[in-house]
């Protein structure tokens, strides 16, 4: 079987929340460990993920624990980078085997043809300010000066306090489909020049969803905020379906 799962945001609310999170999605994995062949991390696996040379965030021992077995074992994982999560360097690659993109990829897994994406810094034309926010946050000029001239401690507790001021900002209110479309729409404006994807799989919106565009199929992940969560599950025969994870906890 080949997975998707996105939105864990590890790491995210008071230790009590984070430490729950974490055994959650340990139990996910330990649950899909007995038949995966792949597993596709579509972003914000970490609240907030900043790496220097020599420095890696403390904690998620378990998490990566678990992901770098499941490695050793030949399961490929795959991170695709989100918002929360995009100044990775190597050490998830050196230390637990995951290979890592920045940007979205289409790709072939399994029998089908698959876009996959975080969801974030696509069709935002229209958003000037979070447009120049994206640029500078990839800036890699910004990297350089948050690596060498914060203290990491410092860097990491200004990056916790900004990544959750960012998620409370965007969690005010109940997600509406409605709000799914710009990037239904990024779907089917990529597949009017690229014709191959038969899967569209985003994560970021924290909604569960499905939908279809001529041609293809769009599927949201869900987030890990709540009780359940949604992760996707491709069938030998290539489909994919979207399925739900008990956590027992409430973790935000």
């Amino acid at each position: 079987m080949i997975y998707f799962v996105s939105d864990i945001h590890l790491g995210a609310g008071s230790k009590v929340e984070a430490r729950s999170t974490e055994h959650a999605f340990c139990r996910w994995l330990d649950m899909v460990a007995e038949d995966a062949t792949e597993i596709y991390l579509l972003g914000d696996i970490f609240d907030f993920w900043f790496e220097h040379r020599r420095v890696a965030p403390k904690g998620f021992v378990r998490v990566l624990g678990r992901i770098a077995d499941l490695s050793d074992r030949g399961v490929r994982v795959v991170l695709f980078t989100g918002n929360h999560d995009m100044w990775c360097r190597d050490y998830l690659t050196e230390e637990c085997g995951v290979e890592i993109y920045y940007h979205p990829k289409v790709m072939t897994i399994g029998r089908r043809v698959v876009h996959i994406a975080h969801g974030d810094n696509l069709n935002v034309d229209n958003q000037p300010l979070l447009r120049a926010m994206n640029r500078m946050f990839r800036s890699s000029l910004l990297r350089w000066m948050f690596s060498w001239l914060i203290h990491p401690d410092l860097a990491l507790k200004f990056g916790a306090w900004w990544s959750g001021k960012s998620r409370k900002s965007h969690g005010g209110g109940a997600i509406s489909v409605d709000m799914l479309d710009y990037l239904v729409e990024y779907a089917r404006r990529h597949h009017s020049e690229d014709s191959r994807p038969e899967f569209y799989i985003f994560g970021h919106m924290h909604l569960a969803h499905r939908t279809s565009i001529e041609g293809a199929e769009v599927l949201f992940l869900g987030d890990w905020s709540s009780t359940t969560a949604v992760y996707g599950a491709m069938t030998e025969n290539g489909e994919i379906e979207l399925k739900n994870f008990e956590i027992y906890e409430t973790i935000s």
